[in-house]
């Protein structure tokens, strides 16, 4: 995985976060993308700290509603993700992560989250595992 470098400008950091347009709840969808291949892999959620978070590291940060609590990709499993790039939509209200993905982005062991699709009039995984959920997460 390359090295990234985090924004390091803390007014260029406070301008991008006062140009984001988080939702009542405080949260800004996220899309990540492999940087060099295109591939989707997952969406999640970010508020104002862990974007914050995001530019200060290039260590990729999201908000997890399950556990009301900063999620660093990868602290548990190991996949962590580092920023390439970060891009507003033209809204102000969805961010598009360019990424460096170390290994699988899915706690189901896949590269994408998006992996299963309506096929012969089923939703099926289009895609297997690439690594046990259970060597990543011991069992969450």
């Amino acid at each position: 995985m390359s090295d990234v470098t985090p924004v390091p400008d803390p007014t260029a950091r406070a301008r991008l976060l006062d140009a984001v347009r988080f939702d009542s709840r405080g949260l800004v969808p996220v899309v990540a993308q492999q940087h060099d291949t295109g591939e989707v892999l997952m969406l999640a959620w970010m508020n104002r700290a862990a974007l914050a978070e995001t530019l200060a590291t290039g260590r990729v940060t999201y908000y997890s509603r399950s556990r009301d609590a900063l999620w660093r990709k990868g602290e548990t499993s190991g996949q962590v993700q580092r920023l390439v790039d970060l891009r507003l939509d033209c809204d102000g209200d969805a961010l598009l992560a360019l990424v460096d993905q170390a290994g699988v982005a899915c706690h189901t062991g896949r590269r994408s989250c998006f992996s299963w699709a309506l096929r012969e009039g089923e939703v099926r995984p289009i895609a297997e595992p690439l690594v046990d959920p259970q060597a990543l997460y011991g069992g969450r």
